[in-house]
């Protein structure tokens, strides 16, 4: 096994010898997350984004997960969705429905998924109202230096361009402050119509898992972890930076292989 723990008080970095060994140290993270919010406020709200990241989640579908996490007190959200059906390809809420909530006790009513009968802007407009909705009864936490709502967790993806949720490269949406959910009709990568959590909610979240593996995202976790030339892009995932919470990145050994002073520990 080559997991390495490099820590400091708000980051760590997990970065595990394959993929089973990560889908596996994935699932034990969610689940004691779930088990310490539900101790403590008898709830636990979670954001979800898509690509890969649901299938690495795939093992809390499994012995013992499936029995030991209390689903009845979970809260799901998505970071970003697609705008289109909910049984369209591209949806997110249909790669988790599929992979994951379908197969274990989730109550429906707590499943938070956009309109998709909206155009995008009305999109995110509803879903920031649901979100206020349950920051008012405390389903969802407030953050206690700002207004922005607390996940529990919120558990991104990353693409080798080094986008999270649906905040990509030099987009404007990277610099919304006054939103909690905002809108795009231009994302580069298809289909061009999104909702995203806004970089302000990600960073007031509890608990933030960045989750990247392989080798084409290697340059990628590089420039948004090490220390870089000032010349070099910024990525949105570098500005991933909880203001209270905790990030945490699981890796690949393949998507860590251009860090930076790396040493695997076997």
């Amino acid at each position: 096994m080559a997991l390495s723990g490099v820590k400091n008080d708000r980051r760590e970095l997990r970065i595990l010898e394959n993929l089973d060994e990560l889908r596996t140290d994935l699932a034990d993270y969610i689940a004691e997350l779930s088990e310490a919010a539900v101790k403590e406020r008898g709830v636990f709200a979670i954001a979800l984004s898509g690509g890969s990241l649901i299938g690495l989640m795939g093992k809390l579908c499994e012995a013992p997960y499936n029995k030991t996490v209390d689903w009845a007190k979970w809260y799901i959200f998505w970071a970003d969705e697609r705008v289109v059906a909910k049984n369209h390809s591209d949806s997110n809420y249909k790669l988790a429905k599929d992979g994951i909530l379908s197969k274990v006790p989730i109550v429906p009513s707590h499943v938070h998924s956009i309109n998709d009968s909206v155009s995008a802007e009305e999109a995110a407009d509803e879903y920031m109202f649901v979100i206020r909705q349950l920051v008012k009864t405390r389903m969802v936490s407030v953050s206690d230096i700002s207004d922005c709502p607390k996940f529990d967790l919120i558990l991104l993806g990353m693409g080798p361009d080094g986008h999270i949720a649906s905040l990509f490269p030099n987009h404007a949406v990277l610099k919304e402050t006054d939103e909690w959910v905002t809108f795009i009709t231009d994302s580069p990568k298809p289909p061009p119509e999104r909702i995203t959590f806004t970089l302000p909610v990600i960073n007031s979240a509890s608990n933030v898992a960045i989750v990247v593996t392989g080798e084409s995202k290697a340059e990628a976790v590089h420039l948004a972890i090490d220390n870089v030339e000032p010349n070099c892009p910024s990525l949105p995932a570098r500005l991933v930076q909880p203001t209270k919470g905790k990030l945490v990145w699981f890796l690949d050994k393949p998507a860590a292989s251009k860090l930076d002073d790396l040493q695997f520990s076997e």
